[in-house]
């Protein structure tokens, strides 16, 4: 069980990537949304690439779900956020992203700390998560949704950052609930756990969140965000309540790996640029003043223009 552990962790990190790169392109091909709106996802439901990648994050859900049974939190949140680097590669290969130098070595440095923590987490099942911990994780779904509603009307990297990192939160708690989740012992014990109902609805929250965020900057920095905010506290959760553990003598490595992973991904939100929002304004500002009539326009360098636009709908 442990080795299966380990490959639905690293097949997690490339279906989250692919998630991040294809709901990136529908997000930005819709209109911008300033209101805490659920209409948002019906909206991106009509993009099949939009739904590709929900079928892409869905799997690293389910990938990332069975990984927690016997890996710590804190190494599974943790490798969410490695799903940047496959989000990265795909950008520049397939949508011809620019990624700033600063950036590359950020995502170096997050594979680094990744790999300090696979080799000081130590595989353990999760303990019960108790009717306290069931209220808590209630109580911030409230919290987060109404944070939410205020964070919307922020523009920019801002509301990407804050957006981003709300989604972080409410992606955590599902995490939370996922871990003691996943060692139910029949499938109607399953079904019948509070705990999945309170996974789902923190999930779809996040998911709400994460397309509002990615509508307004940088995809890499809203992953980004979403990725630091939810790291420590279902990191913090998983060591004192739900028995997650690490190799003794390695707990130093632990830490090492936890500061670099985390300190990287939010450099990462400082860095990162907007892809698609820079594509869209050259070609709006290209069209302005008529250049290139009938041809696509282009980027400098002479590289043709990812063909990003959003679509005519109003919110």
């Amino acid at each position: 069980m442990v080795s299966s552990g380990w490959c639905f962790l690293a097949a997690m990190i490339v279906a989250y990537g692919f998630a991040n790169m294809l709901q990136s392109v529908a997000a930005a091909r819709t209109t911008v949304h300033h209101t805490f709106d659920p209409g948002l996802l019906l909206k991106l439901a009509v993009h099949r690439t939009y739904l590709v990648g929900l079928l892409c994050q869905v799997t690293g859900f389910v990938l990332a779900f069975l990984a927690r049974r016997d890996l710590p939190l804190f190494l599974v949140q943790a490798s969410v956020a490695a799903g940047l680097g496959v989000t990265a590669v795909l950008g520049v290969v397939v949508l011809k992203w620019r990624l700033p130098k600063a950036e590359v070595a950020l995502l170096v440095l997050l594979f680094g700390g990744i790999t300090a923590l696979v080799l000081s987490a130590q595989p353990a099942p999760s303990k019960s998560l108790g009717t306290a911990g069931l209220v808590a994780l209630a109580v911030a779904l409230g919290g987060i949704g109404v944070l939410g509603f205020f964070a919307v009307r922020l523009h920019g990297p801002p509301g990407s950052v804050a957006l981003g990192s709300l989604a972080g939160m409410a992606f955590s708690a599902a995490a939370v609930a996922a871990r003691p989740l996943a060692s139910a012992s029949t499938a109607e014990a399953f079904v019948r756990d509070p705990l999945l109902y309170l996974l789902i609805a923190h999930s779809l929250v996040g998911q709400l969140l994460l397309g509002l965020a990615m509508q307004r900057g940088s995809t890499t920095a809203a992953v980004a965000a979403m990725d630091a905010a939810g790291a420590v506290p279902a990191a913090i959760v998983g060591l004192l309540l739900l028995n997650d553990r690490i190799w003794p003598g390695r707990e130093w490595l632990a830490a090492v790996g936890f500061l670099v992973t985390l300190a990287s991904v939010i450099g990462l939100t400082r860095y990162a640029e907007p892809q698609h929002h820079h594509a869209v304004v050259r070609r709006r500002e290209r069209i302005a003043v008529g250049a290139g009539a009938g041809r696509p326009p282009l980027q400098p360098g002479g590289q043709a223009s990812t063909g990003l636009r959003r679509s005519t709908t109003r919110s």
